[in-house]
């Protein structure tokens, strides 16, 4: 477990965790799993466009998302029911980015990795960037909690206080769409979700503050990035898929243990 390549797909899964852990507690409390769904299908409509410009990966799936979640965060509330919207948006996105990335040619594509991730293939640069990435997530985070908190759970309450509700929602925006663009490695585009929901689902029953939640919510992405990365290795399982499955499991065992409390 020492191996270069291993503590390196560590770091970067720990990376991911302490970023998408926390802001996923912002997902739950507004209810926006498909939100956050649908920015990360349309990481594949960056990966094609990326490999079409000979652009950094990184970069065309950044603009790609924050173009997906500003047009459907303008939309809402104009005709379109936000469900629907979602679900035309994260569906097609991804069908049309599966498209194109069909018909680049002289180009090797492993469309798995993208798909599910290939953090045993992390490199020193890739670490770099996930852990910026990580920290300008967890910098935005902390510094706007109070506006993101209040816009969370009255918009009229943060308005009375100074805090402006639509810029305190771009700001979250743009932390999703950096979290995503950097998760692409780790869990791949159809995962990157679980990495937001289900620790901080979990973290949910034993939390009695927000800051609490945000707190335990990192600690175990940790936990279940560290831990499906050791039993991959083990088992010789993929290993984006198996870091999920330690958090569903950990998820189904912190509700039992809950239920069995109260």
């Amino acid at each position: 477990m020492f191996d270069d390549f291993l503590v390196r797909a560590m770091l970067a899964g720990i990376g991911v965790a302490l970023a998408a852990a926390p802001l996923g507690c912002f997902v739950i409390w507004r209810r926006m799993a498909y939100f956050g769904d649908a920015t990360a299908h349309s990481a594949v409509l960056g990966i094609a466009l990326s490999l079409t410009l000979s652009a950094p990966l990184f970069l065309g799936v950044l603009v790609v998302c924050l173009l997906m979640a500003i047009m459907v965060s303008s939309l809402t509330g104009r005709g379109f029911a936000m469900d629907t919207l979602l679900g035309v948006a994260s569906h097609s996105s991804l069908a049309i980015g599966l498209v194109a990335v069909s018909f680049l040619t002289g180009v090797r594509i492993d469309l798995m990795a993208y798909l599910f991730g290939d953090i045993l293939a992390v490199g020193p640069k890739d670490l770099i960037l996930i852990w910026g990435g990580a920290l300008i997530v967890l910098g935005l985070i902390t510094w706007r909690w109070s506006g993101l908190l209040l816009s969370t759970l009255n918009s009229d309450l943060a308005l009375s206080c100074g805090f402006n509700p639509k810029q305190e929602q771009l700001i979250l925006t743009i932390s999703l769409a950096i979290v995503v663009a950097v998760a692409i490695k780790v869990v791949g585009v159809l995962l990157i979700a679980a990495m937001l929901i289900v620790p901080a689902a979990s973290a949910r029953t034993f939390s009695s503050t927000p800051e609490m939640m945000a707190m335990i919510a990192a600690f175990l992405g940790t936990f279940c990035s560290v831990s499906g990365l050791q039993i991959s290795y083990l088992m010789d399982t993929p290993t984006g898929p198996t870091i999920v499955c330690v958090g569903a499991f950990l998820f189904i065992l912190t509700n039992f243990v809950f239920r069995i409390r109260r």
